[in-house]
């Protein structure tokens, strides 16, 4: 700041580099010198003490203002300065540097320092440079004028980060370092955050390769209250490629063949990159024929022709299409693929109800189930058929413009059915599989096409089972017997069981009814129990007749005698009792000890008749032994009878 004073040239104040404040006395050249004042004036000054002092008089003069000419004067002093307030953004003079600060004038009673330290991004610091600055503190402690520029430049970088941000104006800023999930960019001195995220439209995952350089962002997003504020570069890649997709896709139509590149595969299609806008070929439009995955055809930056299926304006979605190039396979079908011809094609889908088979790109026949054998036993296709497998069939049906084909693999051979009976004729004996166990029975295949079913009744003689899984296992070898032939329905009606004689008419003699042998029970419930009798027979026996002498019943896993109480050949039952087995014996003691009372009864009889023959008359000592007889007798009359 210059200095001004109407003071003689003695006067002035001396301002060093320490203290680079300026002071003036008095307005500049407000009026004429003033008569010096006599000697004894100032002598009168000197000895006046300090506190009895007029500092109204001019000590330059005798004279002395007036109040209003002094309110004039001052008034006058303070407009040749500015009127500062704290955090204001002024802008300033360098007037001054030193190896530690430089001054700086903003028109203020007095200069500013600031630190060299908020110079480090200016290489050439020199004096008459013009610099914004804030004002911090228009007196500290020491009476100094506080300056920032550091300061300065922060609040002016966020109210153009505000602006930025309303207006969306794109910025230009340095990235200067790396941080947790992103990157530090500097955007007119203020630090601003770009999310890792946001740096590009493809992932990016070495942040080290853009610290240092200098690139345009969007503001996103800001905090006023930290001051804190998010940039994107990736929204301006994102609004040009977005003007690129409105300019393309106004110029598109349905129809139109267009140059592009893979861009990425994924299961379910591929992007393609047509020059600034993406397009998706969809992977039932890679190819005529059947495409599991599009990787099979395609794979990043491939370039390739495509023709545009549609596309949606304000979707911004555009459908591609490559088969659509060539004609479909169905057009060109080859004159030899006809009704009976014999193709070979390959399995591509495996349904419930059958398979289909890729004779050729884009054309596909449909093996039915059944068609695939001329067993009439339901077959699973997926079973049977494997993806990827390639198989021999003959053309049945062809319908062009339907574009459907239905094959057979069974007409490949001979039907078997129709030389049924010579091959597998009725009481013979053949050797099968089993193929499938259903609860009422097990079905066998004798030969591919040729198989039948055994009855559950039909596995055994002598033994009952829930299940015929408890005889025989699924893929089990079998020997069976032909018991009837349905040629028309395709049926055998096949035994196990008839391989050997029915022992039931030797059983009938071996097990009468009312012999008793050993049996174990086997299985109880609350209606009865199995028992277990020898050659392997089973037999029931009811609850009522489970009960043992003691009171008590008889529990699984015993052995004990049991009695035939029912035989029937016909249907292969037998009944028996274990409680008719102990009721019968002490039937029998009873009877015996009766038969034996009788026949003690009957000699006492036969002794008192022989007495009464041999005496004529009777005496006193006959009668009482006749009475003695009498009386025997009567007691073995009653012991018969109980």
């Amino acid at each position: 700041m210059n200095t001004e004073s109407t003071a003689p040239q003695e006067e002035t104040v001396q301002t060093t580099e320490a203290t680079p404040v300026a002071e003036t006395v008095a307005p500049a050249a407000e009026a004429a010198p003033a008569p010096r004042a006599p000697r004894h004036y100032y002598q009168q000054l000197e000895n006046t003490s300090h506190d009895e002092f007029d500092w109204s008089v001019d000590k330059r003069n005798v004279a002395s203002y007036k109040e209003d000419d002094r309110v004039k004067f001052d008034s006058l002093y303070s407009s040749t300065f500015k009127t500062i307030a704290e955090s204001e953004l002024l802008t300033g003079t360098i007037v001054g540097v030193t190896k530690t600060d430089v001054i700086i004038n903003i028109g203020f009673k007095s200069d500013g320092m600031i630190s060299l330290n908020e110079f480090r991004d200016m290489q050439d610091v020199k004096i008459g440079d013009v610099i914004e600055v804030m004002v911090v503190q228009k007196e500290d402690k020491n009476g100094h004028l506080q300056l920032s520029r550091k300061m300065a430049r922060a609040a002016r970088a966020w109210q153009q980060i505000v602006d930025f941000y309303k207006t969306g104006e794109v910025v230009t800023g340095t990235i200067t370092s790396k941080t947790k999930g992103g990157l530090i960019v500097d955007v007119h001195g203020l630090e601003t955050f770009l999310p890792g995220s946001q740096i590009d439209v493809k992932p990016v995952t070495d942040y080290d390769q853009y610290v240092g350089k200098t690139m345009d962002f969007k503001v996103v997003k800001i905090n006023e209250t930290i001051r804190n504020a998010v940039v994107s570069h990736k929204a301006l890649i994102e609004s040009d490629i977005e003007q690129q997709r409105s300019v393309i896709i106004g110029q598109l139509e349905k129809g139109q063949v267009l140059e592009g590149t893979v861009k990425n595969v994924t299961d379910f299609g591929a992007f393609i990159d047509l020059g600034g806008v993406d397009g998706l070929l969809y992977i039932t439009d890679i190819s005529w024929g059947r495409v599991t995955h599009p990787s099979e055809v395609l794979h990043n930056g491939q370039k390739l022709n495509v023709v545009v299926l549609d596309f949606d304006d304000e979707k911004k979605r555009i459908s591609l299409g490559l088969k659509q190039l060539t004609a479909h396979p169905w057009d060109n079908l080859p004159t030899e693929i006809v009704e009976g011809a014999k193709v070979k094609g390959k399995v591509v889908n495996i349904e419930d109800y059958g398979a289909f088979l890729e004779i050729m790109p884009g054309v596909e026949g449909l093996v039915h189930v059944s068609e695939i054998t001329w067993s009439s036993q339901p077959i699973n296709a997926k079973e049977f058929f494997k993806i990827g497998e390639e198989h021999e069939a003959v053309v049945v049906t062809l319908d062009k413009d339907e574009r459907k084909m239905s094959l057979s693999i069974k007409q490949l051979s001979a039907d078997p059915w129709d030389s049924i009976e010579d091959r597998f004729p009725i009481d013979s004996r053949h050797s099968g599989v089993v193929k499938n166990i259903t609860p009422y029975g097990v079905f066998v295949e004798l030969e591919t096409g040729i198989g039948g079913m055994i009855h559950i009744s039909d596995l055994s003689w002598i033994k009952r089972y829930n299940h015929p899984s408890e005889f025989v296992k699924t893929g089990d070898k079998i020997e069976i017997a032909i018991l009837s032939i349905d040629k028309e329905n395709r049926k055998l009606a096949l035994g196990h069981k008839q391989l050997e004689e029915d022992p039931w008419n030797t059983f009938e003699t071996v097990f009468p009814i009312g012999s008793i042998h050993d049996g174990s029970v086997t299985r109880k419930d609350e209606k009865g129990a199995t028992v277990q009798l020898q050659y392997g027979l089973e037999a029931y026996a009811p609850i009522r007749h489970l009960r043992k002498e003691d009171g008590g019943n008889v529990e699984a896993e015993e052995t004990l005698p049991f009695m035939i109480i029912e035989f029937d050949r016909n249907d292969k039952r037998i009944m028996v009792s274990h409680s008719k087995v102990w009721e019968q014996v002490k039937n029998d003691e009873k009877e015996a000890a009766r038969k034996d009372a009788v026949a003690e009864s009957e000699k006492t009889k036969s002794a008192v008749k022989n007495i009464q023959a041999k005496v004529e008359k009777p005496t006193l000592g006959d009668l009482g032994a006749l009475a003695a007889l009498k009386d025997k007798l009567k007691k073995a009359e009653d012991g018969a009878a109980e």
